[in-house]
């Protein structure tokens, strides 16, 4: 299969229906909360009746167990709706399949957070950025502190920016530094980091929501700040314990990155159709009722923006074809590699696009200025540019088949 054909099979096509039918309904409501600066929840409520935030759990966990193939697809499908929305949707399916994938025996607590999901439509995301120290990527200490407790509970106090999605979560998972506040004089062992991720219910006394998020771009992703106040929880809160880390599984799981990339590939998608449409609805008297879809200049854009329409997905969809098939072999670097060319193309397919349609691409009925506005979140998703560009460096002048000269 290649991207060129897919949907293959009849579940695949079926998974492309859900996600365009929920795309098109959400796309109705996209200008008015984007506008209004509101979270939209009723799209949260309308893809757990779909069944849609359960894709990235496996089937006997009661999800759909989608293959990556399948979740960049329908994804890029969905952002063509509201990218703001899909992005939430992302960081979820993200972090429940990180918890669960390549693991056999699961702790309660995550058991519990699975049926969750399935049942009750929660949702997941992780809760690490900071006012002090910005984003993790970039190497900061937590400030957000859990105290381990005489009896092996925990105590967390902190405030965490850019929780996307935060009034639809029901967990978070939120990095912090760890002291002990009395655990080993207790008799509990030894503390064997100084950093950790622990399991925040949000029905946890303590915990609320502070509403900060008000930005040009991603309006509706409800990335606010979440506080933490005496925030106890018990031993089975501190995921490291429950799910140590795997080197093999960890390494695997930088394939995730390509579902973040095709919600902004999602975007120019949904930018090159507008740029479509309106080149072939607007007809000026000064052409004599012909579209301007016969300008050559027009043309000249349009055809730029189907080359570099094609050359994101291509690498994207091939990228993700392949670790679906073989992910015994993860190179981080071409995946920070794929995020970097579907946001960049897609900034450069937008710009053509409103260049299209000219000043009518700045009217707030235009959906093109809200992409124009979305896309730019794209450069601050982890790998941020310079990253992604270091690591490819990198990989290639590390390479022993390169000759040296």
């Amino acid at each position: 299969m290649s991207f060129l054909s897919y949907p293959g099979t009849a579940e695949q096509k079926q998974l492309l229906e859900t996600a365009a039918r929920l795309a098109d309904r959400f796309a109705e409501r996209a200008a008015r909360y984007d506008w209004e600066g509101h979270f939209p929840i009723e799209n949260f409520k309308d893809l757990h009746e779909a069944g849609y935030l359960t894709l990235s759990l496996p089937r006997e966990l009661g999800g759909q167990g989608a293959s990556l193939l399948d979740l960049v697809h329908a994804q890029y499908r969905l952002a063509q709706g509201d990218a703001s929305t899909a992005l939430v949707v992302t960081m979820h399916l993200m972090h429940s399949g990180r918890l669960v994938e390549g693991r056999g025996e699961l702790p309660p607590v995550i058991k519990q957070l699975c049926r969750d999901i399935v049942e009750h439509g929660a949702m997941i995301n992780s809760a690490v950025s900071e006012p002090a120290t910005g984003s993790p990527s970039r190497g900061g200490r937590p400030q957000t502190t859990a105290r381990r407790q005489p009896d092996g509970s925990w105590r967390i106090d902190g405030r965490k920016t850019f929780t996307t999605g935060s009034h639809a979560l029901s967990y978070f998972i939120v990095g912090c530094s760890i002291e002990d506040a009395g655990g080993a004089e207790a008799g509990l062992p030894a503390l064997k980091s100084e950093r950790g991720n622990f399991l925040v219910p949000k029905s946890t006394e303590g915990v609320r929501i502070e509403d900060t998020w008000n930005t040009v771009g991603m309006r509706e992703t409800g990335s606010n700040d979440l506080i933490l106040e005496g925030v106890h929880l018990g031993v089975e809160a501190y995921l490291d314990e429950q799910l140590p880390v795997i080197p093999s599984i960890q390494t695997k799981q930088g394939v995730w990155g390509l579902v973040l990339a095709s919600v902004y590939l999602g975007i120019a998608q949904a930018a090159r159709d507008e740029a479509v449409r309106f080149a072939r609805s607007r007809r000026p008297n000064s052409l004599k009722q012909q579209s301007i879809a016969t300008v050559p200049h027009i043309q000249d854009k349009i055809g730029r923006i189907e080359v570099l329409l094609f050359e994101s997905k291509a690498s994207l969809f091939g990228l993700a074809e392949h670790y679906t098939e073989d992910n015994s072999n993860v190179e981080p670097a071409l995946v920070g590699a794929v995020k970097y060319l579907a946001t960049n193309n897609a900034i450069e397919i937008i710009d053509l696009s409103m260049r299209v349609a000219g000043a009518a691409s700045l009217a707030l009925s235009s959906p093109l200025q809200r992409y124009y506005r979305d896309i730019r979140a794209g450069l601050h998703n982890p790998p941020m540019d310079d990253v992604a560009l270091a690591a490819l460096a990198k990989r290639t002048l590390e390479d022993p088949t390169e000759p040296a000269k």
